[in-house]
């Protein structure tokens, strides 16, 4: 379905949804003793990603609009792939959306003691046995969706000697991979989470947050629905493909007898032209394909931020794309219009000249200077002005002279008057060319008595140019970004390819040799800012002072549509 701009909601709106009414119903009743607790459960196995960004909104807002807590969570059950960079980046990606969990931070290896307590009396009801096959063995006899799983050997084994076997797990006597605890549930259940699924596997490694404590960790199917219980989480929101997981949960906690969250799905967020694997975005990075986990090209919150993304433009696309049951595509042109929006009445605007050719103005005093008042954003009455210098020679954008131009270029062109910007009206009288014919300066006069850039005899010209002066002008290098893949769907890859084939070679163009006005000298990273004619920009950390460098965040034009 198409999707028109008034689609787009306001930050301070809430439309319904069936969350927002489950939640509302739950208060009415009395259910969970009128307390509203969710969670926001993130792996740290690396960076953040807008689709994460639904998800943080849907469980830190529905919190706060009803007088609850979200706690974070690190849901830390796999030594092998997790750091405690991804636990600082998390942090302040979440804390950057504008979200807080104030003390509520817990981790899942808070718990282990608690879970493994938690194994052994489940063993101790039947309900749980050790079991030596392979992994391999394992797979081939868990059976399909159309046939029913074999038990295992070691189904049968007895309860004491089930537990020798565990605590002789957790104590360390046997190697990696030789036996794993499983629930004992249905082999024949069509159900494939609930035949018996593996509880604990032996992994003798270090964990970030644990050290050595351990050599047993517990899988996330056993330890998920256990967090939420051991925090008295009343709303647990989990993306769609949880759903089917839900009846395992479920069964855990009614063999535990313990306190049961309310469990509840959501379509997860999915974008065209973007992949949000978490295995995709790490071998991009491992693999040099992008330049770390913040490059501007990457769909993470870090990357995202990088390119001048805002939290305000991120969280009013959530609100925008909304909460529903049903998977869609969004196209990635509604992310961008989002950030349009924001930046449009929050951007300072400034010229800056990106692929420059010299503008000689052959009629203007040689050593004069003028200075032109200019406002920081139109839209905003409190952004103040700015001044610019004038000289009489500046720089101007190569596309903005033709010699022979075609039908409705209105810019530069030998006879032809144009506005520059907070200045004067010119006349292109001509230009200098290099030995290849190349444009290397374009001349033109100046009229005195159009100060400002307005003529006082009421003539019209249709073009108005931006321009930096030469003498003032201040070095800067430019990113310019585009898709980084160049289809829509890079994860639905043709047979013999992968995604990485369709990798966008002309992912990010830099541009060495643009030239900026003087007010661009030193300014804080993440600043955001609309280069006049040319689209949204920030600068980058990369900067040095007095030599800015500034990332292309989104250009001026704007569409976009949501497809099912």
């Amino acid at each position: 379905m198409n999707e028109t701009k008034e689609n787009t909601v306001s930050e301070n709106e809430a439309p319904s949804n069936f969350i927002r009414d489950m939640i509302k119903d739950d208060l009415e009743t009395g259910k969970f003793g009128g307390k509203v607790i969710t969670r926001f459960p993130p792996e740290p196995n690396g960076y953040l990603h807008i689709g994460h960004a639904k998800a943080i909104c849907i469980d830190f807002g529905m919190a706060e609009e009803f007088g609850g807590v979200c706690h974070l969570r690190f849901d830390d059950t796999n030594p092998s792939k997790e750091d405690d960079e991804y636990v600082q980046s998390i942090q302040n990606d979440i804390k950057w959306l504008g979200f807080d969990w104030g003390d509520k931070i817990y981790y899942a290896s808070d718990y282990f003691d608690q879970m493994y307590e938690y194994a052994e009396q489940l063993i101790k009801m039947g309900k749980a046995y050790v079991c030596e096959l392979s992994a391999e063995e394992c797979r081939q006899t868990r059976g399909t969706l159309t046939e029913p799983g074999k038990n295992s050997p070691y189904r049968d084994r007895s309860v004491e000697e089930n537990l020798d076997l565990f605590r002789r797990m957790k104590n360390g006597e046997f190697e990696d991979g030789s036996m794993v605890l499983r629930a004992k549930i249905d082999m024949a259940s069509p159900n494939m989470n609930m035949r018996d699924p593996v509880m604990y596997r032996i992994q003798h490694k270090s964990h970030h947050h644990t050290g050595d404590k351990w050599c047993i960790y517990p899988m996330y199917d056993w330890a998920h629905g256990l967090e939420d219980s051991i925090e008295g989480v009343t709303n647990s929101l989990c993306t769609l493909e949880f759903e089917d997981h839900r009846p395992l949960y479920d069964w855990f906690l009614d063999q535990l007898g313990v306190f049961h969250p309310q469990q509840t799905e959501f379509a997860r967020l999915n974008i065209n032209n973007i992949v949000l694997s978490k295995r995709k975005l790490i071998q991009l990075v491992k693999e040099n394909y992008v330049n770390g986990w913040d490059d501007p090209r990457m769909p993470t919150i870090s990357g995202l931020r990088r390119r001048g993304y805002t939290p305000a433009s991120i969280r009013n696309f959530v609100a925008t794309v909304g909460v529903s049951k049903v998977n869609s595509t969004v196209d990635y042109a509604l992310l961008e219009h989002c950030l349009r929006e924001d930046l449009n009445k929050n951007a300072l605007r400034r010229m800056v000249v990106i692929n420059p050719v010299k503008l000689v103005i052959d009629n203007y005093p040689e050593d004069q200077v003028e200075y032109f008042n200019a406002e920081n954003n139109p839209e905003d009455a409190n952004a103040g002005t700015r001044t610019i210098p004038f000289s009489r020679e500046l720089y101007i954008e190569q596309e903005d002279f033709m010699e022979n131009p075609p039908k409705g270029y209105f810019r530069l062109t030998p006879g032809n008057e144009v506005r520059l910007k907070h200045a004067y009206y010119v006349k292109c009288t001509g230009c200098d060319k290099d030995e290849n014919g190349n444009v290397i300066c374009v001349h033109c006069t100046y009229d005195p008595e159009s100060k400002g850039g307005w003529s006082n005899d009421g003539r019209k010209v249709k073009g108005t140019m931006h321009w930096v002066s030469a003498k003032h002008a201040v070095d800067a290098e430019v990113r310019l970004y585009d898709r980084l893949f160049t289809v829509a769907n890079p994860d639905d890859a043709e047979e013999g390819k992968t995604f990485l084939d369709y990798l966008n070679p002309e992912s990010l163009t830099v541009c060495h040799g643009a030239k900026a006005e003087p007010s661009c000298a030193d300014m804080e990273p993440y600043t955001n800012l609309q280069f006049l004619r040319m689209g949204y920009f920030n600068v980058d950390p990369d900067s040095k002072p007095g030599k800015p460098v500034f990332n292309k965040s989104v250009g001026l034009k704007d569409s976009f549509k949501i497809t099912k």
